[in-house]
């Protein structure tokens, strides 16, 4: 499954973007996981937009991607990472990332990115050059570790 991948601000996106990327990430974060959250949490505006799409046009991936001191005062961020459902197992969550690393540091510069994962994902993560960073914790009530990723 081919990919296509668009970055763009809080104000760039268009009002289908904006409904789209929420939509998925509630579908996913809140309804598919049964983990209700603020999903809204005020930290979209100021973070850039990872936009992933099929070749049919339908959004199958999305990362927010943080400038340091929002998430994180030290470090830029990558969150919200998901893929649809229909898109999982196709082999595009490390075409995902990649290019979430990349987009990142060409936004916010190359320094070392942190990030909150899924403890199941840590492994996945590492695999990406993340090392884990302190103890595990409970949030919204899945376990989760710490991770960082130094600069390249």
């Amino acid at each position: 499954m081919d990919i296509n991948f668009t970055c763009l601000s809080f104000k760039q996106l268009s009002l289908r973007q904006l409904y789209e990327l929420l939509a998925l990430r509630i579908e996913v974060f809140v309804v598919e996981q049964n983990c209700p959250y603020q999903d809204v949490d005020g930290k979209d505006q100021q973070s850039m937009h990872l936009l992933g799409y099929s070749n049919e046009g339908a959004l199958i991936a999305y990362v927010r991607l943080l400038p340091k001191g929002i998430s994180y005062e030290d470090y830029p961020s990558i969150g919200r990472v998901v893929i649809s459902k229909e898109a999982r197992g196709k082999g595009l969550g490390r075409p995902l990332m990649l290019k979430a690393i990349e987009v990142l540091q060409e936004h916010f510069g190359k320094s070392p990115i942190k990030l909150s994962a899924q403890s199941h994902l840590q492994e996945y993560y590492q695999s990406l050059g993340f090392e884990t960073v302190g103890d595990g914790y409970l949030e919204d009530g899945i376990p989760h570790i710490a991770m960082i990723k130094s600069s390249t």
